[in-house]
């Protein structure tokens, strides 16, 4: 059984790292509490415990990564959480994401296709702190119709397209954050929807994330 501790040594690198993304940029000060209460640590490898407040990815399995924090502080911010709202997440890897928008007050609904990552869910150490995060086994381009329309959904893998059944759960007024395209870097995209049903896109950095994938694995 693996020890959890959070030591005032990681405490001091999480300042360090809400600093460095200060400098790069984010300014949400709720993002920035977030990723300051969440024990990054504890969702990676003990072998990654003295550099899992680095600013980078690091491998999970099944060929997906934890985002870089930087990343992760960017679509959230982009998102403009509000607590109690309803958050779509596709693509739970490591669950770091998904705890970030738990802990500023949204209900989350994550779907993994990944059924190895998926089963690694049942002992998820943060399960009893988080009941707002519900765990979903699936393929993220279907979405969770029977839970929608959401507040917010948010992308964390590189999608070929806008996807239309995830444009078609949010609700008017509620805003998607993706990476969009194919290759080696995405552009970050903002969608809002309308009242009318269409959307407003804003585009914004570039990234390089996992190709999005159709279907369950598993």
């Amino acid at each position: 059984m693996r020890k959890y501790e959070d030591t005032y040594q990681h405490k001091g690198l999480r300042k360090q790292l809400v600093s460095l993304l200060r400098e790069k940029g984010i300014t949400d000060e709720n993002v920035l509490q977030a990723i300051n209460n969440i024990a990054r640590h504890y969702f990676l490898d003990p072998v990654f415990d003295k550099t899992a407040y680095e600013d980078r990815a690091f491998p999970i399995g099944e060929g997906q990564t934890i985002s870089q924090p930087y990343t992760v502080a960017y679509q959230t911010q982009l998102l403009q959480i509000k607590k109690q709202e309803k958050v779509l997440e596709i693509g739970t890897g490591s669950v770091y994401q998904s705890t970030v928008l738990a802990e500023m007050g949204a209900w989350v609904f994550t779907i993994e296709r990944q059924k190895k990552l998926f089963n690694t869910y049942k002992d998820f150490y943060f399960k009893k702190k988080y009941p707002n995060i519900k765990f979903f086994y699936g393929d993220g381009f279907e979405g969770l119709l029977t839970f929608g329309p959401f507040d917010k959904i948010l992308i964390t893998a590189a999608a070929p397209h806008i996807p239309p059944k995830l444009v078609a759960q949010l609700k008017p007024g509620g805003m998607m954050v993706l990476p969009v395209d194919e290759g080696e870097s995405q552009r970050m995209l903002r969608i809002t929807k309308l009242e009318d049903g269409t959307f407003q896109e804003e585009s914004f950095d570039l990234f390089s994330f996992v190709p999005m994938l159709t279907g369950r694995n598993g």
